[in-house]
């Protein structure tokens, strides 16, 4: 038994070694062109368009909506159209600037925890990513119980709520945790060794923050509105749908900027190298605003919200055991989001930035090169989004504490929700500008050993073993489910033909 354990063991290794070679030798054919010599296309022109219609259009009305209640109550008389007035006495809720200096304080906290974030993360990487993991289980519970003791309900029980899937999914990852510090660890090392790539995150996150001075005008303007209750929440979500997109857009296209950076980096084995093409930090910041902006806007409507599904989706399926009939349906949930993830994945923004490709077909092509060398089986296994996820979450968390217990001082009614959640979303989108960069540099390195593991092993020896190790544990872990399942399956056939009809 342990000696054909152990000769199936060393010939799935050989086979993981032969894989990685026959990767290397194809990749160093001559074929990786790179991004700066290929000539440029624009992709989905479409939703460049959409987007920037969607940015002047939202500016008029934020300022507009801002401007309603600006050192003047009701200045464009948007009044009459409402319906909450009592007779001839109004009912008031201030005035715009009695709500910009807590959305301002949501800003500037949410700056400073996504800079702090970042400087810690190159001293302290795996020990500030092991606090996040486990401290945002506990704040999200304090958050509840503040809530319940403001009587907030609604707010209580989503954190409550928030609280234990957090915690569920936290047990259900543990045992891949630290392949993901691992990972974590070396993709901070990267950003690091490139400070050009930290201040473009730095630089992208005051262009957020003064998209954020209108944004929030605008916001304060609604909480200070005399619209009905409904209505004031009604726009504030659709001026966060339209914050989430902004940020996302930005976000992206820093994940643009530095995975084409850190692409270059591993491809001519240093910064420093005479290979090097000049400037390369300028034109992929160019490409990104321009000829890839259209995939950028385009692919950051929908990648968020899918990939936080497939972790949720993921996580539960690990831990239902042997239920059938709840596998079937969280299999059924799982194929669909894995049909979605290869057209919508993180993945692309690598081959967006090296190969100026358009969205969907990144997508592909990151996702059809995963599966055709096994490194997909490494990908599912890595939490490092999540955990980034987490850290996001936690900065967001703490930012709409700060302004909502600035409002709370003053007013002790909804309009504590109202600019709690929007300040909270607020430094959600700040501190994810600092952490993705790290994303960035993750994504890079995936693609990078899918397409060439060498250019790992020149840049990292010992990471490029530990990478092989767990990706021939992985598939060997696969390999072993596949069997189980043929077997239990065959077991079922063989059982429904000895039954008499």
């Amino acid at each position: 038994m342990n000696d054909s354990h152990s000769s199936s063991s060393d010939s799935a290794s050989m086979a993981a070694n032969d894989q990685n070679v026959g990767r290397s030798r194809r990749s160093g054919s001559g074929d990786q062109t790179l991004a700066t010599d290929i000539p440029r296309h624009w992709h989905d022109i479409f939703w460049l368009g959409v987007f920037l219609f969607h940015l002047m259009g939202l500016a008029l009305a934020l300022a507009v909506l801002g401007l309603n209640r600006f050192k003047k109550s009701d200045r464009f008389n948007f009044d009459r159209y409402t319906n909450n007035t009592t007779g001839t006495v109004e009912i008031s809720h201030g005035l715009t600037e009695d709500y910009w200096p807590m959305y301002g304080l949501g800003g500037g906290v949410g700056t400073l925890l996504g800079w702090a974030w970042l400087l810690l993360l190159g001293w302290q990487a795996n020990h500030m990513m092991k606090f996040s993991v486990h401290i945002l289980t506990t704040y999200l519970a304090v958050v509840s119980v503040l809530c319940f003791w403001s009587e907030q309900i609604f707010w209580g029980v989503t954190f409550a709520i928030g609280a234990a899937l957090q915690f569920l999914y936290v047990i259900s990852v543990i045992d891949r945790l630290p392949f993901t510090m691992l990972v974590l660890r070396k993709a901070v090392k990267m950003v690091w060794s490139l400070p050009e790539v930290m201040r473009v995150s730095y630089a992208f996150m005051l262009v957020m923050l003064l998209w954020m001075g209108l944004w929030s005008f605008g916001a304060a303007g609604v909480v200070a509105s005399n619209i009905d209750l409904s209505g004031r929440w009604w726009l504030l979500v659709v001026l966060s749908l339209s914050l989430f997109w902004t940020g996302a857009v930005l976000c992206n296209t820093v994940h643009v900027i530095v995975s084409g950076m850190v692409f270059l980096v591993l491809i001519h084995g240093g910064r420093e190298a005479a290979s090097m093409p000049p400037n390369p930090l300028m034109k992929s910041l160019r490409y990104s605003v321009t000829k890839s902006f259209g995939s950028i806007c385009y692919g950051s409507l929908f990648t968020a919200a899918i990939r936080t599904l497939r972790w949720e989706i993921r996580g539960l399926r690990s831990k239902i055991g042997k239920n059938e009939c709840l596998l079937c349906c969280v299999d059924f949930l799982f194929h669909l989001v894995e049909t979605l993830v290869r057209f919508f994945n993180k993945y692309a923004y690598v081959q967006i930035a090296v190969h100026g490709k358009s969205f969907n077909r990144s997508a592909r092509d990151a996702w059809e090169l995963f599966q055709s060398t096994g490194v997909e089986a490494l990908v599912a296994y890595d939490c490092s989004g999540a955990v980034l996820l987490m850290v996001t979450i936690l900065g967001g968390l703490i930012t709409g504490t700060c302004s909502g217990v600035w409002t709370h001082i003053k007013w002790n009614d909804d309009r504590v929700s109202m600019v709690g959640s929007t300040a909270m979303l607020m430094g959600m989108v700040l501190v994810g500008l600092a952490m993705v960069a790290v994303e960035s540099a993750v994504t890079s390195i995936y693609i990078c050993y899918a397409e060439d593991p060498l250019l790992i092993h020149r840049w990292d020896a010992e990471f490029f073993n530990q990478l092989s190790e767990a990706l021939h544990q992985r598939l060997q872990h696969r390999s072993a489910r596949a069997r189980e399942v043929l077997t239990h399956n065959r077991f079922n056939v063989g059982i429904q033909g000895t039954v008499p009809v």
